[in-house]
């Protein structure tokens, strides 16, 4: 797939890291970042976008072949429904997909995060065996499928392949539901080692996560941090941490210490970390991350479906602590959405309105945004800089959907209608490293991807009908 690359282009109305700037022009490089940027009347004639352009957000948080298992856990199985019986779920549905499968599952779940103003996403792979638990063949094989989705769709990919060995603190031993995932070290090395190649050629970034304090011992998450310094030194390191009151409940009878604290006796935690949910934080776990520089990799929707609870997203802002997005089990898809439920649960759990508004930023989409597409920029081992020079050339045009559905046009305004609105605005141009990849709401595979998908569901319906799902 060959996209149209762009020199640069002119900004009636863009969203920098200084706020909203007016008639910015911007020129892009060969590698796809910002090699200028100024405010003029655009005498080189780059192209003009008279619409709201915001930095598009990394999708910091992504299972891929979740997507098409979302519906099949929104029905009461046990008396207590709860993250731990939805797993179970999804440990059925994983032992239904091919590579085939999986592959038309994350193309067309990345044509959806690109036209929900995504620019990017990192794919926190787990889903590395065959159904019956061995290794294939090449033990990379189904990131390879997530390396071709990405290159269909143009979307910008960090990949971790995910190291899994237990299913429990203390290093107890899998499950079957789990085989699909399980690595050993040597294989782990090996992976790692084989898609190191693939990913600088295709300009992917790699890089390294353990799954979970559960799913991997201190002494295996020693392991890994060398395998890093080894093979991907400074690669980004992303963890499940914190995410329930159990796994809390758990690391306490295990070692005596609260995940996030564990953790970071465990490892040298900084800006390269990410850690995702850390829904339950004392005040000593919310300082530390904030002064380690660690981006919290905050999947609000998914949070809310799997009965999470609600990160103390003010204590941790007012630390000046770094948060990130991501669509996690994706059973949404837009950027937009996973900004309200944000917002949306500190307004409940505090009784307030607008929490997250910022002193510099008072409009909540605005400081949302700009917050989130730094963070989830960080924790993809890309630039930070945003709509400036040597940010990124990846943004996201805001499109009138519905024209006069808004009293006034002021960008601050415009962008708080598209997160807490959402009638009037959608995404129109996506532009990913200088290249167009979404041109007003279209992809040019669309129609190929959506065709490719439904026969995959074809498939796995055949599949789960047979091992006798609901």
């Amino acid at each position: 797939m060959t996209f149209q690359g762009l020199a640069g282009a002119h900004f009636k109305k863009a969203l920098t890291p200084d706020g909203w700037v007016r008639n910015l022009s911007v020129r892009f490089d060969d590698r796809g970042l910002i090699a200028a940027a100024d405010c003029d009347d655009n005498p080189a004639q780059l192209p003009v976008y008279d619409n709201p352009v915001v930095p598009g957000i990394t999708d910091l948080h992504s299972h891929a072949f979740q997507y098409a298992m979302a519906g099949l856990s929104e029905v009461r199985r046990n008396p207590v429904d709860s993250f731990w019986s939805w797993r179970d779920i999804m440990y059925f549905f994983a032992l239904t997909l091919s590579p085939e499968d999986t592959q038309a599952i994350a193309e067309r779940l990345y044509l959806s995060l690109l036209k929900g103003g995504y620019t990017g996403v990192v794919e926190f792979h787990y889903l590395h065996n065959d159904i019956d638990g061995r290794y294939y063949t090449r033990p990379e094989e189904l990131s390879l499928g997530i390396f071709e989705a990405a290159r269909a769709t143009g979307l910008d990919l960090t990949h971790l392949p995910v190291f899994y060995a237990h299913s429990n603190f203390g290093g107890l031993p899998p499950t079957e539901g789990q085989r699909r995932f399980i690595l050993g070290p040597d294989t782990y090395v090996r992976m790692i080692e084989d898609l190191k190649g693939p990913a600088a050629a295709a300009g992917h970034t790699l890089g390294i996560a353990p799954h979970s304090l559960r799913a991997a011992t201190p002494e295996e998450i020693g392991l890994l941090m060398n395998i890093r310094a080894d093979i991907l030194p400074g690669c980004p390191v992303h963890i499940h941490v914190a995410e329930q009151t159990k796994e809390v409940e758990g690391s306490l009878a295990s070692s005596g210490r609260r995940p996030v604290s564990q953790l970071f006796d465990l490892a040298e935690v900084d800006r390269s970390w990410c850690l995702i949910h850390a829904t339950h934080l004392d005040e000593n776990e919310v300082a530390m991350i904030a002064r380690a520089g660690a981006t919290v990799g905050l999947c609000p929707l998914t949070e809310a479906n799997l009965g999470d609870g609600i990160f103390p997203a003010p204590a941790f802002l007012e630390q000046g602590g770094i948060f990130g997005i991501g669509s996690d089990s994706n059973i949404a898809t837009v950027a937009a959405q996973e900004l309200q439920q944000l917002e949306y649960s500190q307004r409940l759990r505090d009784r307030q309105r607008n929490v997250l508004a910022g002193v510099q930023m008072p409009h909540v989409a605005t400081n949302l945004w700009s917050r989130a597409a730094q963070g989830g920029a960080r924790a993809a081992g890309r630039p930070e800089q945003g709509i400036a020079v040597g940010g990124m050339a990846s943004f996201v045009e805001l499109t009138m959907a519905e024209p006069g559905a808004l009293p006034q046009t002021d960008p601050e305004t415009e962008l708080d209608f598209h997160v807490f609105g959402g009638r009037g605005f959608q995404v129109g141009d996506v532009i990913v490293r200088g290249r167009k990849v979404i041109s007003g709401g279209h992809h040019p595979s669309e129609d190929r991807i959506v065709a490719d998908y439904a026969r995959a569901m074809a498939r796995v319906a055949q599949r789960l009908s047979d091992r006798g799902t609901a």
